[in-house]
């Protein structure tokens, strides 16, 4: 398939029935599931479970999403879901990219990009990344 981005992490879901809205279509907030779902699983190809983000008292958060839906997903497709990590200040944020695209026609249903804040997850308060968050975020960005 090809990607908006060189050498994106990509993880395969299926539209279910229970992901369909009154619409008929797949509903927008499961796109953001997929996101989630994506990100985590590269945060932890990367070495970065949630155990760790509790054992660092770390966790990145979602400060903002800019999500353009570009087309819909139907029940039982085969999608997938592309991420990369596109900037990082090795300090505080770090920026992704998504792309989703449909297996069968390879359409692409939404882009989107997110920002994320490193806080500590026993206050909830901006904290700078760990040595650890530096080296798995920060060293693969990619250009944006």
């Amino acid at each position: 398939m090809n990607w908006d981005l060189p050498s994106p992490f990509v993880i395969d879901v299926q539209v279910l029935p229970q992901h369909i809205d009154g619409l008929g279509h797949a509903n927008n907030a499961v796109y953001v599931q997929w996101l989630e779902q994506a990100a985590w699983a590269h945060s932890q190809a990367l070495g970065l479970s949630v155990q760790t983000y509790q054992q660092l008292d770390r966790g990145m958060a979602v400060v903002r999403h800019e999500l353009d839906y570009l087309a819909s997903a139907y029940c039982d497709e085969a999608l997938q879901v592309a991420t990369w990590l596109v900037d990082c200040d090795r300090k505080l944020r770090s920026f992704r990219r998504f792309q989703i695209r449909r297996v069968s026609d390879g359409a692409t249903l939404l882009r989107g990009r997110t920002t994320f804040a490193c806080v500590e997850l026993s206050s909830g308060k901006p904290k700078r990344m760990p040595p650890e968050f530096v080296a798995a975020y920060g060293q693969l960005t990619t250009e944006a």
